[in-house]
Formats: C-alpha cells, sequence, structure tokens
C-alpha cells in the first residue's frame, strides 16, 4: 500500500505539469509564428536586395551608355597600348600621370590592369595619342613653370 506523502507527491506533479504545459502551450505558438513572420521577412529583404541590384546594374549600365554619347566612337583602352605609348614617347609614369592629371601610382595600376581610367581620363589619354615626343616634353615644361 502506497504512502499518502507518495501519492500525494505524485499528485501534485501531475498537476503542476498540467499547469506549465497549459501555460507554455501559447507560448510556443506565438513563437512559432514569430519564426514563420521572420522567415517570411527575410524572403523579402532577400527579394528587395535582388531588386536592388538590378536596379543598381541597370542604372550603371544606362550611366555608362550616357557618357559616351557626347563622342562619335566610344574612347577604348588597352594597358599594353598605354604602356607602348608611354615607352614610345619616352615618359616615365611620373611624367605621364602628369599629363594626364594622376599620380604615377594610377598609371601603373592602369598598366597593371588593377583599374580602369574613368571617362575624363580616357579622354586624356586619346589626347595624348597624336602627339610626339617634342610637344610632350612642350607640355611637361609648360606644367613645370607655373609651379616654380
Amino acid at each position: 500500500m502506497p504512502n499518502i506523502a507518495s501519492v500525494l507527491k505524485d499528485e501534485i506533479l501531475r498537476l503542476a505539469r498540467k499547469e506549465v504545459r497549459t501555460a507554455t502551450e501559447g507560448l510556443k505558438k506565438a513563437s512559432a509564428a514569430y519564426r514563420s513572420d521572420i522567415a517570411g521577412l527575410k524572403r523579402q529583404v532577400a527579394a528587395l536586395e535582388k531588386q536592388l541590384a538590378r536596379g543598381e546594374k541597370k542604372r550603371a549600365a544606362a550611366s555608362e551608355q550616357a557618357e559616351p554619347s557626347g563622342a562619335a566612337a566610344p574612347i577604348r583602352f588597352s594597358a599594353k597600348r598605354l604602356a607602348r605609348q608611354r615607352e614610345k614617347l619616352g615618359l616615365s609614369a611620373a611624367d605621364m600621370g602628369l599629363l594626364l592629371g594622376v599620380s604615377a601610382q594610377t598609371v601603373y595600376n592602369w598598366e597593371a590592369e588593377k583599374s580602369r581610367p574613368r571617362a575624363t581620363q580616357l579622354a586624356a589619354i586619346a589626347a595624348l595619342r597624336g602627339i610626339g615626343k617634342r610637344q610632350v616634353k612642350a607640355r611637361l615644361e609648360a606644367q613645370a613653370t607655373p609651379a616654380e
């Protein structure tokens, strides 16, 4: 025959479990609803980020198309051609940068294909294509004179 204390203890445990279950049932339902809401929001954020990336690509493509519209033909750039032109003119990267309005490191980066010149810089490079060593020397001297 069971002891009255053990029966009472078992009954108290049963009732406590029942109360805890009813109290946590609402929390479980709310937690599941929150999880599904969070998952939906994550999907929505991912979709918006994709849409933003597509919009930025379209905007970049539109701005690239808008820049060369003033010129008859787009200016092509080749790192090897820039290096050959610099060597042909007998210029250091610093002198070439001075003529183009950029630093020597920028010229090195262009030649190493680590970066590409902007549209305004491409126009300056294209302007240097048709000149010779004497004209380059004259331009460098003209730029050096006002600085002194």
